[in-house]
This record gives structure tokens, C-alpha cells and sequence, in this order.
């Protein structure tokens, strides 16, 4: 099954949105039978990717078509339930494959959400709370918890199920709301979580509010975080309108991205193309057809279809081409303009885009060629890739030509851009070695030649035209000639040089562990926890250690 990351609020069956001023509500009413694919039930507005998918197309319209909103209040539109989490039938029935994208998309909706840019998220939790729902809340800035003597959040992963809470719990709960770690274990191993008082003294949630003036508070809360913001109140927001693209047998195109697939090298070539013309001269009256909105939605898209939908393209093939004077144009607008809220959206948007790049389970391999554009934001998608190679002469079969290919440096590739580390790809290829990031940095704003860029360490390899074919042909085959689990491992290991965040600890840490449990009898065998709850049996665990 093809899976399509379209979504619309007219579509939506999910979730509820509603706009009040600068507050939006994300109301949470699952559809129990809405499934994304069949076999299971939505019960007690538990999710599926299908439900995340709506949330992440919520969360980019509230951004980029509605900024006066300065505070979104996610709650549930049950009963006496907020969420349940991701749903376990979904997971116990699910592949290995789908749930490591499920975790690893539902993951990157969260951080996104705390990559708020001015629009500060308000759990209001009115009902229990469990498991992904108490992580769904955990990424909010606030969380206000109706005080009943029932509602209870909880991280019943452990005891239940046999797994770890998979999006980021046990990481936000010591690292962003400094839980003591004794009280996070016996938080994360108690299945019925923790009420009231008790959660609050634990810092599991901010606020308690009696049933009666839960709404009241709700909006005291969401009017004092709206109050800190600086969205602006009067701008027009951009519509972000249906993204237009062909898909084939052979591959996807979109007005700036293509991807064509070479299935016989289990490969693909993606091309991102500069802006055709001049950056306008401000940033009024513009759509999503502006170059560095377009170009970032499609690749988004892009990145997403291919994770979900060919999972034995193993290498990423990445290319730019076009003009590097407009592109520049269009960095230097974005750059000025860094505090309008339009310019940092969109900057926001790409950096997190680049960061899907980061930690997508694929081999990348960056191919600088005379036509390429490498350079400023899109030479980000070289610095992202485990490889590069640069063409040293003329273009292949064009030996008079006097083209050649070059690297740019910008200010974008020295921290407008970050990586889940925090710090800029070139600081994380040249990690511990501040004097070579210093003579880069005096190096920006000129074409470095392919023996330039070789010397400064910024391409794997330069072939010349003689030789160019068969190296990438050498690059590419020997690639598929590996394991794809190791070659996982080994660039996984290898692109997150630095420093240690949240982010990284997320998407390294704990989903490398909640991965490797996933595959463990223990969790996902016939006798194994995830498996058998709701069966009425217990699980049978081996109870060697390892």
C-alpha cells in the first residue's frame, strides 16, 4: 500500500481545529474505524500514522496560514479519555519496517511542535493520558491535568507491553521536565500511571484543574502563554495549497524535486533545482509558490513517500542544479528578514527538513557535477550526505566544454541550519577542529574549485571526467552489496559527531533501543507482551539479560 502524506482539515477525520483569535484548538475525536490500513480499531482516540498525519498537517497550517495564533491548546474531544497512545493492535500487527517509520515520523511531529517559533502548545489534558498520548502531552510547553480522582498520565510501555515508550517520553521526562530519575523508573514501570497531586509534585504536569473550571483555566493559561508571543496580529498567512506532482513506476516529479529510481541498484536519484528567477524584493503578498517554501514542501513530501513507500531504494543518489546568484538572492531575503515570521518559518521548516534527511535510515551520497548548484542551503544537502563526490573537469561526454563544478559556502552553512545536535554540519564533519571551521568560514561567498574543496575537506572524492563514471557506478553497487541493518548502524553512528541534545537522544538513544526490542521475542513473538495484551494471557518472557 502506497502511503500519501496529503491531508486537508476539510478531510481530516481525526482531529477537530478551531480558531479563536490568537488561540487555535486541536481537538483530538479519533474515528474508530478510520484506520489508515485495515485489521484494528481506534479505541479510546488511540493513533495510527494516519492520525499523525493529520496532526502534522494541523500543525504546518497553524503555522504558515494562520500566524496571528500564538497558543494552540491540544485536548481531547472523549470523555473522560485524552489519548491512549499509539494503538497496540496497530503495532502488534504491524512490521518491523512500519513501526520503526511510524516512530520515527510520529517523533519528528513532536519535535516540530516544540520547534514552535511563537506558537506555544498547551496540553489540556482532560481525561487519562497514556502512553504516546502522555508524549503527545509531554511535547507541549504547558500541561494542565483535570483533577477528578481518575484522570491519570502514564508510560505503561514497560509493564504492559514489554517495549519503551517510543516518542521521546523517557527522555523528555528527565531531560525537559527534570523528573528525578528514581521517580521516572517507578513512573515508567507503574500501569496505572500517576493522578493529581502526585503528578504535579513529580513535575509530571504543571497545573491541576477541577473538572468544573478545567475550560476556564484552559484559557487563563492559554491567554498568559499568548501574551509572551511575538506572532504578529494582523499578517496575512500563505496558503498551503495541494502540492502538484506526477508519480510513475519510475519515480516522483514536482515543479523543483525529482526523484527517478534505478530498482537494479536499489537506488535513487533525487534532484533539487534552484530558483528559475530573481527573489522578490520583500516578503509581502507572497504564496507557496515562493521558491524556498515550494522547494522545502516538496522535498518534505519527498523524503517521506520514499521512507514509506520504497523501502529497498537503500541509497540516495542527491543533486542540485541551477543558478547559484539566485539562490543567493533568495538566502540573503530569508537572512534579512530573519525576524519577520514568514522568513523564519520557513527557515524553521527546511532546517527540520534537513534534520528528516539527517536521521533517514538510507545511504546518502551527494554528486557535484559542472550543472550543479552547490552552494548556501543547498549545499546542506551535500554536508548531510555520508559522502560527496565532485566531478574534476569537464562535463562527462563534453570534453570542450569550460564548465566546471564549484561549492559555495554561505552564512547558511555555519548554524542557520542545524542538525538535531545543535550545532552546524560543517561544525559536525569537522567536529573538535574549530580552527578548520574558522578557514572555511573566511572562504564563504566564492566558487571553490574541485582541488579547493578537496584540500578543505569538503567532498570524499574528486574523479576526473575520465574516471567520474565508474567510481559513482563503484560508490553506488558497492553500497548495495552491504547490509542494509549495518550500513544503518554505521551512518547513524557516524553523521551525529558533537554534542548530545534531546533530539539526539531521541532519535539515536532510545529509538536504537526501542528498535532492538521490537525485534525481541520478549515483545513481538507469539508468547511475547505486545502480542498477547489484550488476549487475556500473560506474556512469557525469556528472562536471560543481555
Amino acid at each position: 500500500m502506497d502511503v500519501s502524506f496529503d491531508a486537508h482539515p476539510s478531510t481530516y477525520r481525526h482531529w477537530k481545529t478551531r480558531i479563536e483569535g490568537v488561540i487555535a484548538w486541536l481537538v483530538l475525536d479519533v474515528d474508530e474505524t478510520g484506520g489508515i490500513v485495515p485489521g484494528y480499531e481506534l479505541k479510546l482516540n488511540s493513533y495510527d500514522l494516519g492520525v499523525d498525519i493529520e496532526l502534522y498537517d494541523a500543525t504546518q497550517r497553524l503555522r504558515f496560514e494562520h500566524p496571528e495564533v500564538r497558543v494552540v491548546v491540544l485536548t481531547s474531544g472523549k470523555d473522560k479519555v485524552f489519548c491512549a497512545g499509539a494503538n497496540i493492535r496497530m503495532l502488534a500487527a504491524s512490521t518491523h519496517e512500519w513501526k520503526v517509520n511510524f516512530c520515527k515520523f510520529t517523533n519528528e511531529t513532536r519535535n516540530a511542535m516544540e520547534d514552535s517559533a511563537g506558537q506555544a502548545y498547551l496540553a489540556a489534558v482532560n481525561g487519562s493520558c497514556a502512553g504516546g498520548g502522555y508524549e503527545l502531552a509531554l511535547a507541549c510547553e504547558h500541561i494542565l491535568l483535570v483533577d477528578d480522582n481518575s484522570s491519570a498520565v502514564s508510560l505503561p510501555e514497560v509493564p504492559l507491553l514489554g517495549v519503551l515508550p517510543g516518542t521521546g517520553g523517557l527522555t523528555r521526562v528527565v531531560d525537559k521536565r527534570r523528573v528525578r530519575k528514581d521517580l521516572a523508573d517507578v513512573f515508567a514501570t507503574r500501569p496505572d500511571g500517576v493522578k493529581g497531586k502526585t503528578a504535579l509534585r513529580w513535575r509530571l504536569v504543571d497545573e491541576l484543574a477541577q473538572p468544573r473550571r478545567f475550560e476556564e483555566a484552559t484559557r487563563a493559561r492559554a491567554a498568559e502563554l499568548a501574551a509572551r508571543s511575538t506572532r504578529p496580529r494582523d499578517a496575512r498567512g500563505v496558503e498551503l495549497t495541494p502540492l502538484d506532482r506526477d508519480i510513475t513506476a519510475d519515480g516522483i516529479r514536482y515543479e523543483h524535486v525529482t526523484a527517478e529510481y534505478d530498482q537494479a541498484t536499489s537506488a535513487v536519484t533525487i534532484t533539487v533545482r534552484a530558483p528559475r528567477t530573481p527573489a522578490p524584493a520583500a516578503l509581502s503578498g507572497l504564496d507557496a509558490s515562493f521558491w524556498p517554501l515550494a522547494v522545502t514542501r516538496e522535498l518534505d513530501d519527498l523524503i517521506l513517500r520514499l521512507r514509506t513507500n520504497q523501502p529497498t531504494l537503500g541509497t540516495w543518489i542527491l543533486r542540485t542544479s541551477g543558478d547559484a546568484e539566485l539562490l543567493d538572492g533568495y538566502e540573503k531575503l530569508l537572512a534579512g528578514h530573519r525576524h519577520h515570521w514568514l522568513a523564519d518559518e520557513i527557515l524553521r521548516y527546511h532546517k527540520r527538513v534537513l534534520k528528516r534527511l539527517d536521521v533517514t535510515s538510507r545511504s546518502l551520497i551527494a554528486v557535484i557535477e559542472p550543472d550543479s548548484c552547490c552552494a548556501g542551503m543547498l549545499a546542506e544537502l551535500a554536508f548531510a550526505a555520508d559522502r560527496q563526490y565532485m566531478l574534476d573537469g569537464p562535463p562527462v561526454g563534453d570534453e570542450d566544454s569550460p564548465a566546471r563544478a564549484s561549492i559555495t559556502l554561505t552564512d547558511a552553512n555555519f548554524g542557520l541550519l542545524p542538525m538535531g545536535n545543535g550545532i552546524s554540519r560543517l561544525e559536525s564533519r569537522f567536529y573538535g577542529h574549530t580552527d578548520h571551521v574558522e578557514w572555511l568560514r573566511k572562504e564563504t561567498g566564492r566558487p571553490l574549485s574541485p582541488a579547493e574543496a578537496d584540500e578543505l575537506g569538503l567532498v570524499t572524492d574528486i574523479p576526473d571526467d575520465i574516471d567520474w563514471a565508474d567510481e559513482i557506478r563503484i560508490a553506488i553497487e558497492g553500497r548495495a552489496a552491504l547490509s542494509p541493518d549495518a550500513c544503518t548502524g554505521l551512518e547513524a553512528n557516524l553523521r551525529f559527531a558533537g554534542p548530545e541534545t534531546t533530539e539526539t537522544r531521541i532519535f539515536g538513544r532510545l529509538s536504537a533501543w526501542q528498535n532492538w526490542i521490537f525485534n525481541r521475542p520478549n515483545a513481538s513473538g507469539d508468547e511475547g507482551a505486545l502480542r498477547r495484551y489484550g488476549t487475556g494471557q500473560k506474556a512469557i518472557f525469556d528472562r536471560k539479560r543481555v
